[in-house]
C-alpha cells in the first residue's frame, strides 16, 4: 500500500511547467505502430503506462531509445519481425489502440478479457469490437484472451458513434488509416488530447478532415512520414494546479500554450469566486480571501458543476472541483454524466468532516464552508481523486495520510515534486 502523507495548511506560491497529457502521449504511442518510419517524440513524461508500452515495443522488436532525463523517446518499427508475438499489457486501457496497429503488420492481435483501468465504473469492449470488425477483423474469444484477427481488406466505412467515447474514436481513426478509400465516424470525441493525436498523424502524413468536431473524416494512408513531435501540456494537470492555488488561498502560475481550451473551464473556476487570467503563454490564479459558491440568477436552482463529454467540463476534472466546493461557502451540485462509479469516493471526503450527499450514482451534492481536519483517507484507483484529496489535506492545518495514493503516478510523474516547491510539505511513504 502506497501512502502520501501531506503536511498541509501553507498558501502555495510559485510558477509550474506540467507535464504532457497521458490521454495523448498513450493514444500517438499506440498509432506509431502503423508506421516503418523513424519518430522521435518530445516532452513525454515518465508514467507507468509509458514504461508498460515501452517494454512492449521492445519485446514486439522494436528499436526504443527513452532518454528520461531528456524526456525523449525515439521510436523505429521497423525492425519488427512478420512473425513477431507479444502479450499486450493487461494492466491499461490504452492496450486496445495498439489493436489497429498490430492487425496492420501482423495481422493478429489478442487482449486478455479483463483490461484494467481506473476503477470509475463499467467500460466496454463492445464499441472497439464493432469498430475493428467494420474495418476486417474477426473477433473471438480462445480461453482467456479475445482474438483480433483480419478477415478482409480494410476497406473506408462510415460508423455513428452511440456514445461519444474517446478511445473508441481514436481506435477508429487509427483503423481508417489502415483502410483503402475514405472512412467517417460520426459522434466523434473532440477532447484536445484526440485533437493532439489527429496533429501527430497528420505530421506523419495522414488526410483527416474535422478534427476538433463530432464528425471526422479519414483517407486511408500507406506512406508514413518521419516525425518529430512534442506534446503540449496537459490541460487536466494546468487545471489542477490552478485549483490548488483556490483551494489553498495561495498563488499559483502554470504554463499554458492553449488557453483557448479554458473558457469553460475558467467560467466553472467562477463558479466558486476563482478568477483565472491568461498571458504570454501562462494562466494565474490568484485565490481570494474566501472561496464562496456563486449563487445562479435564477436564484432557487442550487449552483451546478455537470461532466461529461467535450466540450462539457470533463469528468477527469469533476474530483478537483468536488475538492472546491467542500472548501466554498454554499452548496453544489456536480453531476457524473460519465461514469456511474466516479463519485463513490465521497465518504472518504466526511472523514476531513466534509458534509457531502450522494443524490444518485452520478449526482453529489456538497455543503462546503464547513470546519475540516486532518484525516487518515483511502484513495479508490482513481487518478484524479487521489490529486482531489490531497488537495483537501493540502488545505488543512496538520498532517493528513493519503493511502493507496499510487494512481497519481499514473498521469503525473512530477506532480508531487512541483507541489512541494510550492510550499506543500509532503512525502511518499512506500
Amino acid at each position: 500500500m502506497t501512502a502520501l502523507r501531506v503536511r498541509g495548511g501553507q498558501k502555495l506560491i510559485g510558477k509550474i511547467d506540467p507535464s504532457a497529457n497521458k490521454n495523448a502521449v498513450l493514444p500517438v504511442l499506440c498509432a506509431t505502430l502503423l508506421s516503418d518510419a523513424p519518430i522521435m517524440l518530445r516532452n513525454v513524461p515518465e508514467i507507468t503506462d509509458v514504461t508498460r508500452i515501452h517494454a512492449f515495443f521492445t519485446e514486439l522488436g522494436s528499436t526504443v531509445e527513452w532518454d528520461k532525463a531528456a524526456k525523449t523517446l525515439r521510436i523505429d518499427h521497423s525492425t519488427i519481425s512478420s512473425s513477431a508475438k507479444a502479450k499486450l499489457p493487461q494492466e491499461m486501457r490504452a492496450s486496445i489502440m495498439m489493436i489497429p496497429g498490430l492487425l496492420a503488420r501482423l495481422g493478429e492481435a489478442r487482449l486478455e478479457h479483463e483490461v484494467k483501468g481506473c476503477t470509475l465504473g463499467a467500460r466496454e469492449i463492445d464499441p472497439h469490437v464493432q469498430v475493428f470488425k467494420a474495418f476486417g477483423a474477426e473477433v473471438s474469444y480462445e480461453g482467456k484472451h479475445i482474438v483480433f484477427r483480419n478477415a478482409r481488406k480494410a476497406e473506408g466505412t462510415r460508423m455513428w458513434l452511440e456514445y461519444a467515447s474517446v478511445t473508441t474514436t481514436e481506435n477508429f481513426i487509427i483503423s481508417a488509416l489502415t483502410a483503402s478509400g475514405t472512412s467517417q465516424i460520426v459522434n466523434a470525441a473532440c477532447e484536445p488530447h484526440v485533437q493532439e493525436m489527429c496533429t501527430f498523424l497528420e505530421l506523419m502524413g495522414a488526410t483527416i478532415r474535422g478534427k476538433g468536431t463530432s464528425m471526422v473524416s479519414v483517407d486511408g494512408c500507406s506512406d508514413f512520414k518521419p516525425v518529430e513531435y512534442t506534446f503540449v501540456e496537459d490541460f487536466h494537470e494546468i487545471a489542477t494546479f490552478l485549483a490548488l492555488a483556490a483551494v489553498t488561498g495561495g498563488d499559483i502560475s502554470v504554463r499554458n500554450t492553449r488557453p483557448e481550451d479554458f473558457m469553460l473551464i475558467d467560467r466553472t473556476f467562477e463558479k466558486f469566486g476563482a478568477h483565472v487570467e491568461h498571458a504570454d503563454g501562462w494562466s494565474r490564479l490568484q485565490a481570494p480571501e474566501e472561496l464562496v459558491v456563486q449563487q445562479n440568477f435564477t436564484s432557487h436552482l442550487i449552483t451546478k458543476v455537470e461532466a461529461a463529454p467535450w466540450p462539457y467540463i470533463p469528468a477527469d476534472l469533476l474530483p478537483i472541483f468536488i475538492a472546491l466546493g467542500v472548501k466554498a461557502r454554499g452548496q453544489t451540485m456536480f453531476w457524473n454524466k460519465v461514469y456511474e462509479g466516479g463519485l463513490t469516493w465521497h465518504t472518504e471526503l466526511s472523514l476531513f468532516g466534509a458534509h457531502t450527499l450522494l443524490c444518485d450514482p452520478h449526482r453529489l451534492i456538497t455543503f462546503g464552508g464547513e470546519k475540516l481536519v486532518p484525516a487518515t483517507v483511502t484513495s479508490p484507483y482513481i487518478i484524479r481523486v487521489a490529486i482531489a484529496l490531497l488537495m483537501v489535506a493540502a488545505s488543512i492545518d496538520g498532517e493528513s495520510t493519503i493511502l493507496d495514493a499510487d494512481p497519481m503516478r499514473r498521469a503525473h510523474p512530477d506532480f508531487v515534486p512541483n507541489i512541494d516547491s510550492l510550499g506543500v510539505d509532503v512525502s511518499w511513504d512506500d
